[in-house]
């Protein structure tokens, strides 16, 4: 049998039953007049009796989570645990505007702005009890303020303890490891997220898809793709995105920058992706294969492709003559016949052309490259005569 939870914990029990709209009021009622009345023994035992009777199913710890599977007694704490996985956070800070998952948390973090020394955390021995230290690091995300630089970059934090774990990124210290594999971090934070690997946890759950994941940033990132939030803007053509590193990447294509390079022919590429498929050329590793005739591809595209000529699916028509085509480019190509437009010209003569292989051929009149080819005619005297007779005609 457990122990006796103390009154502390009663307490906890009791705000955490207070129903969404209770929590508003109250909250409204604390921030008027800045006062954390805590709330009485008796009537603590009067609502976990009344949970006894009310909350509860047949037998102890009948409530369990769907997700994670832990079990609780009563329904209330059923509820606010729940918000752990869906990321809600009803209560709300009127000061700042941080928001809490829960009435005791939001109470706790009110004592920061009113300077009231929490009653329900002890403040370890040699710690810095002034409880206005903690209201000024707190001021410092509003202001802007980082008054402790790193001697080694000089690169400025709002707190000690965010400086001491940069420093580590210098030092390469890594105090946290794990106990499952031995592998190292620098911060406890990071730790607990990769632990997670190994247990499976995923503690966030997306409430519109289900998908899981094991960080709140994760899952924050993850409900962009829902609401469509793209709150990461290009400042030269300005062009929105939902994740700063997809920014990152897309501000190469205007610097021209080509970070990464392929190590046997020096040949430079903007992102990492290329590179990876460009090094296929090289290897000869073709990881793509057609199921129905075992054919390998380099390029995923390409097996999409080629999947169509087996069960003949065309799925792009072209709006104005109905014409149907097998890949989203091909029916791209057509709709110039239709416009007239002709991209490619020759720099010796002018002339434009709608396809850049076009262009390139025509342009071997000039330079006199034409083995195999009669000069009335280049495209009758190629093998391929066909094909050149279609692409000039589609």
């Amino acid at each position: 049998q457990e122990d006796p939870e103390p009154p502390q914990i009663k307490e906890e029990e009791e705000e955490l039953c207070t129903s969404q709209e209770g929590e508003q009021h109250v909250l409204k009622q604390e921030t008027d007049t800045f006062l954390l009345t805590p709330t009485n023994e008796e009537s603590d035992h009067q609502l976990l009796s009344h949970n006894s009777h009310g909350n509860t199913q047949t037998g102890t710890n009948s409530l369990k989570c769907d997700t994670c599977g832990k079990d609780f007694k009563y329904r209330c704490l059923l509820t606010v645990h729940l918000r752990k996985h869906t990321g809600e956070k009803p209560c709300i800070c009127n000061f700042c505007g941080k928001r809490f998952r829960e009435t005791k948390t939001l109470k706790d973090h009110l004592k920061i702005h009113t300077g009231e020394k929490s009653r329900t955390t002890a403040i370890p021995e040699g710690k810095d009890s002034n409880i206005m230290t903690v209201l000024k690091n707190h001021t410092r995300t509003h202001t802007g303020e980082k008054p402790y630089p790193c001697k080694i970059c000089g690169k400025r934090f709002r707190t000690v303890t965010v400086l001491k774990n940069h420093t580590r990124l210098h030092t390469g210290e890594k105090p946290y490891s794990c106990n499952i594999c031995g592998e190292k971090f620098n911060q406890r934070s990071k730790l607990k997220i990769h632990q997670r690997r190994h247990t499976r946890e995923r503690p966030y759950c997306c409430s519109t898809c289900g998908k899981k994941f094991t960080q709140t940033s994760s899952l924050k990132n993850h409900l962009r793709i829902h609401t469509d939030e793209k709150p990461y803007s290009c400042s030269t053509c300005g062009k929105k995105f939902r994740w700063p590193s997809i920014l990152k990447n897309h501000l190469r294509i205007h610097t021209g920058e080509k970070p990464y390079f392929c190590e046997t022919c020096a040949k430079r590429f903007t992102f990492r992706a290329d590179l990876l498929v460009h090094i296929r050329t090289h290897t000869g590793e073709k990881p793509y294969t057609c199921n129905t005739c075992g054919k390998n591809f380099r390029h995923r595209s390409v097996l999409s492709k080629h999947t169509k000529t087996h069960t003949g699916e065309k799925p792009y028509s072209c709006e104005t003559c109905g014409k149907d085509f097998k890949t989203s480019y091909e029916s791209f190509i057509h709709m110039r016949i239709h416009t007239g437009e002709k991209p490619y010209t020759c720099n010796i003569c002018g002339k434009n052309f709608r396809h850049r292989s076009v262009l390139s051929e025509h342009t071997k009149t000039h330079t006199g490259i034409l083995p195999e080819y009669n000069i009335d005619c280049p495209w009758m005297a190629r093998p391929n005569i066909n094909y050149r007779h279609e692409i000039l005609n589609t």
